[in-house]
């Protein structure tokens, strides 16, 4: 078996005006998001999904990364990894046994369409071993334990937002730090004290900063909202600043989360270095893959860090990060969006089967387990312009 063509396929997703607000992100306008294509001379295909601006995403898949993986056989996944990560220097990585990274390829968007190739690999590779990808990587389980993810509501608003997740089954949910008030250390403390009045004393409650504080006010709303069982605080700086992240850590009995935004095992490391993490939270259409994220679940749980994916942005996403959480021994709870997003629901024939108690069941078909609805792509075809407003 081997890989024949490769084709990118861009979409959109526009939030209608209604369902729009501005946070520390901007206004989203919409959801860019890219499928990835893998077709094998035996009639197999696979897909995956990419982040990142979808027309660069194309640009560089169909110009500089597909050509160096036509020919290659599906089922040598790390091969075609390497291959992707190194570049003109595969060759002589794999010969040595030590990885000699193209530069371009260590981060960004290259490895986020990377990334996406990967997952089309291990979707392509389930399907000719007949077993869904969670299987094929090596299973940990067929259940895993969900959180209801948003919380933007202002003020007191937040107790019926955060209790509406809890009464849908979740046993955890998480809230943004900054909501539609605006960010204040005091507008934060009273949504998080509502969001705790909404959901009762015995669901887990956790903050995400989404990485725009500096570590000072983080420390400063870390010890403001410890009395509300905090289960962890996300993101509370930026991604470039894991010395700062550690500072807030030794600051606060609440566990810091963070990963999202980090890419391979060695971003991983670094946080590990820095001892900057309690939960990892690596995002497998950034971090590189199904290839790479089992190397950081294996990586984290050396340190006794548990795993929690990042999964947002597609259907195909959603549907890959599944696959995580049942194959990662160290995973414990999985992401699920309660936020205006359709691409997610909306894109698959097949419903994901969460349960009223807040788990979430393994899908059972060979590879992904989902096939994309006939209007799918028609429905969310691809609209220029920028995913946010400011």
């Amino acid at each position: 078996m081997k890989i024949s063509a490769v084709r990118v396929i861009a979409m959109s997703d526009p939030v209608p005006k209604e369902n729009r607000h501005r946070t520390d992100l901007g206004t989203k306008v919409k959801s860019d998001s890219v499928i990835i294509v893998i077709e094998t001379d035996d009639g197999l295909t696979g897909m995956g999904a990419a982040l990142g601006n979808p027309l660069v995403i194309k640009a560089i898949v169909e110009h500089e990364l597909a050509p160096e993986i036509i020919g290659e056989n599906p089922m040598f996944c790390e091969r075609i990894f390497e291959k992707l990560y190194n570049g003109s220097r595969a060759t002589p990585a794999l010969a040595t046994g030590w990885q000699q990274p193209d530069p371009s390829r260590r981060r960004g968007i290259i490895m986020e369409a990377i990334a996406g190739i990967d997952i089309a690999v291990w979707d392509v590779r389930a399907k000719a071993l007949g077993v869904p990808v969670y299987q094929a990587l090596g299973a940990s389980r067929d259940q895993v334990r969900t959180y209801g993810s948003g919380g933007w509501a202002p003020g007191d608003e937040a107790e019926a937002e955060l209790g509406g997740y809890a009464a849908k089954g979740f046993t955890a949910v998480k809230m943004r730090v900054v909501g539609r008030d605006g960010f204040s250390i005091e507008n934060t403390v009273r949504r998080v004290r509502a969001a705790r009045r909404g959901i009762g004393p015995d669901v887990e409650l956790m903050i995400d900063a989404h990485g725009c504080l500096d570590s000072s006010t983080a420390i400063r709303l870390a010890k403001a909202v410890e009395e509300y069982d905090i289960a962890w605080f996300e993101e509370p700086v930026s991604p470039d600043d894991h010395a700062g992240q550690a500072a807030v850590r030794r600051a606060t009995t609440i566990p810091i989360a963070s990963g999202e935004r980090e890419f391979t095992r060695h971003d991983f490391l670094s946080l590990m270095q820095h001892e900057a993490i309690d939960v990892a939270q690596p995002d497998i259409a950034r971090a590189g893959g199904f290839t790479e994220i089992r190397r950081i679940a294996a990586l984290t749980s050396a340190a006794q860090i548990r795993l929690a994916p990042h999964a947002w942005g597609s259907g195909l996403l959603f549907a890959a990060s599944i696959h995580v959480a049942m194959a990662a021994a160290n995973c414990h709870i999985l992401e699920v969006s309660q936020g205006h997003m359709p691409m997610i629901w909306d894109l698959f024939e097949e419903p994901y089967d969460l349960r009223p108690d807040g788990t979430l069941h393994a899908p059972t078909a060979p590879g992904l387990g989902f096939t994309l609805r006939e209007d799918a792509l028609e429905r969310f075809k691809y609209i220029e312009g920028p995913e946010y407003e400011w």
